[in-house]
């Protein structure tokens, strides 16, 4: 059964499951039918795929495991006292993307590709009200900007530093990920990629180079707009790198 219901813990439906039919017992008591009607409330598309899993491992099993009955009476408490966080978590998540759509500079952030409201939230936390005196300075806060290792007369190639604010690093990181779609990040990620660098090298070398524009849109107070795309193949991805 933790095959089958293990990997889906962090789901609605199978908190539910738990908390009404928390034993192997209790859910072929149920019968399949409950089972499929308790599951098609809370996941209309994997109902009937869960619920046919669920009653091929029952068949499957041939031992029942020792305090079954014990984990029986606690389940159902920390099913729905789990389902309880989940909703109150995703309560502080609609308040902060609230929060964050109502602040003034929300409009700017998300003019910049691949920056949705919690990157925009990270970097209001994280970025807003400290002053930058440059790109470079912010790229160097956020821990982009890559290091040279030296050890005697050995020197290693450029790597990312471990410095900088990782929470921050991380935001925007994910946002350079998500602008792969982007066709101008695109051909950026491309040209380090044909450069010899690896996969992870190439994004923080491009949540770089998005920091010349985070910085320019702060700075600027200005929407970002992507270059037409005559002018945009006249333009040297290099610079700023």
């Amino acid at each position: 059964m933790e095959t089958v219901i293990g990997p889906h813990l962090d789901l609605p439906a199978m908190l539910a499951l738990l908390a009404k039919y928390p034993t192997p017992k209790a859910l072929r008591d149920a019968g399949m039918h409950r089972v499929e009607a308790l599951l098609r409330k809370q996941a209309p598309r994997a109902w009937k795929r869960w619920a046919a899993a669920i009653f091929t491992a029952l068949d499957g099993q041939t031992v029942v495991v020792s305090g079954t009955a014990a984990a029986g009476l606690v389940l159902p408490q920390l099913a729905a006292s789990l389902a309880q966080t989940r909703s109150s978590r995703d309560e502080v998540l609609v308040r902060t993307e609230e929060l964050v759509g109502a602040h003034p500079l929300f409009g700017l952030l998300t003019s910049l590709p691949a920056v949705g409201v919690r990157t925009a939230a990270r970097i209001l936390t994280e970025v807003v009200g400290k002053d930058f005196e440059s790109a470079g300075h912010l790229a160097l806060y956020a821990g982009l900007t890559p290091v040279t290792w030296r050890s005697g007369t050995s020197i290693r190639g450029d790597h990312s530093s471990r410095r900088g604010n990782k929470v921050l690093k991380r935001a925007l990181f994910l946002s350079a990920f998500a602008a792969l779609k982007d066709p101008l990040s695109r051909a950026y990620y491309d040209k380090k990629r044909a450069e010899h660098k690896k996969h992870n090298q190439a994004l923080i070398a491009l949540a770089r180079r998005r920091c010349n524009v985070l910085y320019a849109t702060l700075r600027d107070r200005a929407y970002f707009h992507a270059p037409e795309a005559a002018t945009a193949a006249r333009i040297d991805l290099s610079r700023g790198a």
